[in-house]
């Protein structure tokens, strides 16, 4: 039997690999960063035989709630992903799996890879709609993609969608792929009226250098992205920085932030009441959207998600808060769970790439019927 992880996004160190029932695990910290949680790693060699994979620090990682009720996710293909039995302590996370084959990979949640990136970059470039932009490198030199969709010689509202802040919360990415895929799909009435109103920027992958070293949550120089946009910097945030000065030269109308969360087994919008000039006329925004998203895809919700910040309390640092603050317009973050919805569950794949895709196809009408309430 082995243990690798030595691939895109791949997080695992292997403390003992000897007995099948007992493979010893740990996983390795964000670079510069006392972050950690994601994992992704394969098993060959052990086709047939019941194997117990222990991550045995897993009781110090970010988010130790985030293992309550939680299964891994397992691919033979890196396609399909399925989730496999998992119990945790308190401190060490065992997963049980018989593998059927002699390769097998298990992750946090499933990975898009920045090979998948490229592919999305790619695809949606040769599109007539979209102009390709690259806004600058990152501190390990791979280049911060901009898909810009619309007709910018004409005025209209300027809509923002990014994705991926922190690496680790890979059904950002998902979602922003089921956005594209039907805001490019000319047979989409929605998508063409949305076109007719606004141009799209999107960012599908904020942080390029955390995805591709198997990063929870910060970049190669271990800064949470999402914590660096009132004072980005080239040393530590490019990422952000070149993100922002775009959208000083655009403009921002709204902005809408796709991440993951660990612990809450809930799809759920976080707005930005918490800032100075939050108002009733800001709030019925905020409303609108979240009930016009839940009706349009009931694995949506408006029940649950995080306390909100009274008004004037806002960290201006966190992306929704500082876009809605700096620009006057309707930013959020989207968050969906590493688990489950937990009132509409699917045994076999938790939330998944493909849920993750319908949901972001979702808010395509969503921010369609925002523009024209």
């Amino acid at each position: 039997m082995q243990i690798s992880s030595n691939f895109d996004a791949g997080n695992i160190e292997v403390l003992d690999c000897t007995h099948a029932n007992d493979i010893q695990l740990a996983i390795r910290k964000d670079n510069q960063s006392d972050f950690y949680q994601w994992f992704y790693f394969r098993l060959t060699g052990a086709q047939g035989q019941p194997c117990t994979l222990k991550i045995t620090n897993a009781g110090g990682a970010a988010y130790v709630g985030g293992f309550k009720d939680y299964q891994a996710v397992a691919s033979y293909d890196r396609e399909n992903w399925f989730r496999v039995d998992t119990q945790f302590d308190g401190e060490t996370l065992s997963i049980d799996h018989t593998p059927i084959t002699n390769s097998i990979y298990f992750a946090y949640f499933a990975p898009y890879s920045m090979e998948r990136h490229a592919d999305l970059i790619g695809w949606a470039s040769t599109d007539s709609k979209v102009m390709y932009e690259r806004l600058g490198a990152t501190l390990d030199g791979q280049d911060m993609d901009l898909l810009i969709v619309g007709d910018q010689e004409k005025q209209k509202k300027n809509v923002w969608v990014i994705a991926r802040q922190h690496p680790g919360e890979s059904m950002a990415q998902w979602c922003i792929e089921g956005f594209l895929e039907r805001l490019l799909d000319d047979a989409d009435p929605a998508a063409r009226e949305l076109l007719n109103q606004a141009n799209v920027y999107v960012v599908p992958n904020m942080n390029p250098d955390g995805s591709r070293r198997g990063h929870l949550r910060t970049n190669a120089v271990g800064s949470n992205l999402n914590r660096e946009w009132q004072n980005p910097s080239a040393e530590k945030s490019p990422e952000v920085l070149h993100v922002l000065n775009k959208m000083h030269s655009t403009g921002v109308d709204f902005c809408l932030d796709m991440h993951g969360d660990e612990a809450l087994p809930y799809n759920f919008i976080a707005g930005a009441e918490g800032i100075p000039a939050w108002s009733d006329y800001r709030q019925a925004e905020l409303d609108f959207y979240k009930n016009e998203l839940m009706a349009s895809n009931p694995d949506f919700q408006i029940a649950k998600g995080y306390d909100v910040a009274p008004k004037g309390t806002a960290n201006l640092t966190v992306c929704t808060n500082f876009i809605a603050h700096t620009f006057n317009c309707l930013s959020m973050t989207l968050e969906m769970p590493f688990k489950d919805t937990i009132e509409s569950p699917n045994d076999v794949e938790g939330w998944s790439p493909a849920r993750s895709k319908h949901l972001g196809a979702s808010n395509l009408g969503a921010i369609l019927r925002f523009l024209q309430r």
